[in-house]
């Protein structure tokens, strides 16, 4: 418990220096400054692979599932990776939901910063209820699998059809919870009409993101799941991906059109983990594989992008 303890409390100091430190002043987040804190936080992750080793080595924290340290680091490192990946989609439907609210780019990481906030709890849960079936019930594994395939079949095959947050059921059932105003105040989720106290498109933009990465996580915590069903590893590599969320959407929100081929990087990723927990009862796959399939789709799906020409390049005037 001491180790969870310090693990929440350091996430706590992040996310406090984040909001009352370094963005205290709401401002238009650069490329520079967003490349800047990914880095930050990606080599933060990255790092806390040592505190796995270390912690694991020590045997400072409960180990329910038998690991080595060598193998809680790689599985860290695969989680986090997973998780990573499967956010690009999350990045896409954040940029659609604050352009579809006309929310301004200063106001935007306020936004994020209390939209990760809350998904950190809601995540937290998930993971919890979704070790604890795992742990109880083998045969849930089998359900999980079917579902990360299902889903990856749905991206494979969708019509392209983009997504309109003024269409959703979220935006619908917050319209019937609060009264709603498009009107903005600076940075204030509620503001005062005649009376009344509306909501601002900040807080509705808030809250769809909120909903939507709740849809979101019940692909990428099974996913984790199909690594590890130790639950400090699939906590912290969800948690410090789900952190490094906010810089990364700044850094590619503004070159999402260039990474054309991802989703098809997302599909055979999604695959192949369903396919892993199908076959976990029966097959073994040694993490080092895993960790290369995930690396490898997402490179090639990176590298398509740069190298293949888009349509728009290749049609002439």
């Amino acid at each position: 418990m001491i180790v969870w303890g310090g693990f929440i409390t350091i996430i706590i100091i992040f996310l406090a220096l984040d909001l009352g430190v370094f963005n205290k002043k709401a401002h238009v987040i650069k490329t520079k400054e967003a490349s800047i804190w990914t880095s930050v936080w990606v080599t933060i992750a990255l790092s806390f692979s040592g505190v796995i080793y270390w912690l694991f080595s020590s045997e400072l924290i409960e180990n329910p599932t038998g690991l080595t340290p060598e193998n809680a680091v790689l599985k860290y490192i695969t989680g986090y990776l997973i998780e990573l990946s499967l956010s690009i989609d999350n990045v896409f439907v954040i940029a659609v939901i604050f352009s579809s609210f006309a929310i301004p780019e200063k106001f935007q990481h306020r936004v994020l910063f209390w939209g990760i906030l809350g998904a950190i709890v809601f995540r937290a849960l998930m993971i919890l209820f979704g070790v604890t079936l795992i742990t109880k019930f083998d045969w849930v594994i089998y359900v999980f699998g079917a579902f990360l395939l299902f889903t990856a079949f749905k991206m494979a095959t969708s019509s392209g059809e983009k997504f309109n947050p003024k269409k959703s059921a979220a935006y619908k059932i917050l319209k019937k919870i609060f009264p709603v105003t498009p009107v903005m105040d600076g940075d204030r989720f509620f503001i005062r009409r005649m009376g009344i106290r509306a909501a601002t498109p900040l807080f509705i933009a808030l809250m769809v993101i909120e909903l939507t990465d709740i849809l979101f996580a019940l692909d990428s915590i099974p996913a984790i799941l199909a690594i590890t069903a130790d639950p400090f590893i699939v906590f912290s590599s969800n948690i410090l991906a789900i952190l490094g969320l906010r810089s990364m959407y700044f850094l590619i929100s503004r070159m999402l059109q260039k990474f054309r081929y991802i989703n098809y990087s997302l599909v055979v990723i999604l695959a192949f983990v369903g396919v892993k927990m199908i076959l976990a009862h029966h097959v073994e796959i040694p993490e080092w594989i895993s960790l290369g399939i995930i690396i490898l789709a997402l490179a090639s799906g990176i590298i398509a992008s740069i190298v293949i020409p888009s349509e728009e390049t290749n049609t002439t005037p």
